[in-house]
């Protein structure tokens, strides 16, 4: 878009009404898997992704947006309820069979929308327990399709196969078939999301679409194949991209565009450890299953002709946690009865040039260790031990891990995004607030290093 034509129609947004609490937009949500902040065309990707690209375009980018943690469960934890993913106990990748998941106490995002009489259908990964009364049609969706956790979570897996059961490949709570080719997913899942849309058009409806994709083990259909000429991994992320693009002409089949919300991210960096079936995080340091910002900073586009200005750019940090209490007061639903980290970012969507963020801090734990702090444009690392290839593997095997330490470490991520120079000792007032801020997070949620036990952390749900 012209500077010019976006300018004026930045002028336009700002003296139209902001969204009042009760609207009722249509609201879709992408979340996929292990994509890194680099991945995307929007983040300097090099796979093509023109309908991506159109999210931003048409839409908000933000470069500060982050997950609860680097890894599967706990992520869609935090996206799901609004809270830290250890106030409601979730933590690491729940695999199959697992004795928890998410507590039906919990009032999740699907919940919300119903709430108001919403139809609500998720096409995708769950990753929030499998056992019948953990599966997302009790936890507010109509209708569910996907796999109940990671698909590498199967008897072929290439390092330890015979760790894993069977993979099912379920509708609500029926097994369809085991084991289904990663290449099937990616397309099946776009088309029940826009038959979804197609069906529900008429009425107010919210569509969650976790692509279990670019996790490994890769996969696509044969009208992807080769398709990019850069690989698998580029393959992956372009129909990953056919998907949004399907997705957003569903929408404007029906009629419906400017009374629809779409939102896209990631549910934690890359897995670099698998090599050249990873994506990339740079200029981000590391990736998945660290505190680093290359695992836990992930891309985030928001579109809604009318009422987000196309083009526009949120510099502030905000947090996957703020979606539910976002999209809550959006749709005058009520507030929860129970706590819930999650604040409100709708100024940061449609006035982003101005708006600030609402988190005066933002903890980044792993398991249950507090390894930093985010404030502002300042990130405190407190000693530990984190992960790093060493090698990467590549052709869908994994490599190997090195243990790496980093001290008690301040960045200041506006002149150092990599997290390479430790301004500790010029930065001593810095240091000692995030510090306090930390404190009062631990009392809050427990540090399993301290031994704290945390006096708001609530029980996950229990077989």
């Amino acid at each position: 878009m012209p500077a010019l034509a976006r300018l004026i129609s930045l002028a336009l947004l700002l003296l139209a009404p902001v969204a009042s609490a009760a609207e009722t937009p249509n609201v879709v949500l992408f979340y996929c898997d292990d994509m890194g902040y680099a991945d995307i065309g929007p983040y300097g990707g090099k796979a093509p992704t023109p309908n991506i690209d159109r999210l931003a375009a048409e839409g908000v980018k933000f470069t500060d947006f982050y997950v609860a943690q680097a890894v599967c469960s706990a992520s869609r934890a935090a996206l799901i309820t609004g809270c830290y993913n250890l106030r409601v106990g979730i933590t690491g990748a729940l695999g199959p069979k697992s004795k928890i998941g998410i507590n039906p106490d919990e009032r999740t995002l699907a919940e919300v929308f119903k709430s108001k009489g919403y139809a609500t259908a998720m096409y995708g990964k769950w990753h929030l327990g499998d056992a019948p009364k953990f599966l997302p049609i009790n936890h507010g969706f109509d209708e569910w399709f996907g796999v109940p956790y990671s698909h590498d979570m199967w008897p072929r897996h290439p390092a330890s196969p015979k760790a894993w059961p069977d993979l099912p490949l379920m509708e609500n709570d029926k097994v369809l078939k085991l084991n289904p080719e990663p290449g099937e997913l990616t397309g099946a899942i776009t088309d029940r999301a826009v038959k979804f849309i197609e069906r529900s058009k008429d009425k107010p409806f919210f569509v969650y679409i976790p692509h279990p994709l670019p996790h490994v083990p890769l996969g696509v259909s044969k009208a992807f194949e080769g398709k990019t000429g850069k690989g698998l991994h580029a393959d992956v992320i372009a129909e990953i991209d056919h998907s949004v693009g399907s997705v957003l002409e569903a929408i404007k089949k029906a009629g419906i565009d400017e009374k629809t919300l779409v939102m896209f991210s990631s549910d934690n960096g890359p897995w670099l450890l698998y090599g050249d079936h990873a994506g990339s995080a740079l200029p981000l340091r590391e990736g998945k299953a660290t505190a680093f910002d290359g695992g836990v900073r992930v891309p985030f586009l928001a579109r809604w002709p009318g009422k987000i200005a196309p083009g526009s750019v949120c510099k502030e940090v905000a947090a996957t946690i703020d979606v539910l209490p976002t999209m809550a007061r959006l749709i005058g639903a009520a507030g929860s009865d129970k706590k819930i980290d999650g604040l409100d970012i709708w100024p940061l969507m449609t006035q982003p040039a101005t708006a600030k963020s609402p988190h005066e801090f933002y903890a980044i734990y792993w398991g249950r260790e507090l390894h930093a702090i985010r404030s502002g444009k300042w990130k405190l690392h407190f000693a530990h031990a984190y992960p790093k290839p060493a090698p990467p593997g590549g052709s869908g095997k994994p490599g190997k891990y090195a243990n790496l330490q980093i001290g008690d470490e301040l960045f200041d991520l506006e002149a150092d995004i990599g997290e390479e120079k430790n301004v500790a000792s010029a930065n001593p007032d810095v240091v000692a607030k995030l510090q306090k801020f930390a404190q009062t997070i631990r009392e809050d949620l427990g540090e399993s290093r301290t031994k704290q036990a945390g006096g708001g952390v609530r029980e996950p749900g229990k077989i």
